[in-house]
């Protein structure tokens, strides 16, 4: 399955699974579909997933991810490099100013809402949903 069989089919999962847009029509057109996708994505609360679409999804992000390019924490300075901050831990906390989807490190710290689950407004551009790029 390619990128694009893996995301008509997600996109069809996810509007089975939403009450309110199952009869939503979606141009064939990649880009939309895909906001689409990321729309219905954020909108759908947390509950379980069959598992093949959970493998698609994954498998749909991960070559994503591997198209955007990996980063490693090798290649991200720490504060003290990056800022020349003498501060404890300096040498070794790092800053990412990025889509922390491309990140292959240990630990994320990132913003959230109060309820720790993000947003759940179709494209809002806030810190828990940046743009794709």
């Amino acid at each position: 399955m390619d990128q694009k069989e893996r995301l008509d089919f997600l996109v069809e999962q996810f509007k089975k699974d939403s009450v309110q847009y199952q009869n939503l029509e979606v141009k064939d057109d990649y880009a939309e579909k895909r906001m689409v996708l990321r729309s219905l994505m954020n909108i759908r609360m947390p509950r379980a997933m069959d598992e093949e679409t959970q493998r698609i999804q994954d498998e749909f992000l991960e070559e994503e991810a591997k198209e955007k390019g990996i980063v490693t924490l090798a290649e991200i300075p720490a504060v003290k490099e990056q800022y020349g901050s003498n501060q404890r831990f300096a040498d070794k906390l790092s800053v990412w100013q990025g889509d922390i989807t491309r990140l292959s490190v240990d630990a994320i710290v990132n913003a959230a809402n109060s309820q720790m689950l993000g947003c759940f407004i179709p494209c809002h551009r806030c810190i828990d949903n940046p743009p794709l790029v």
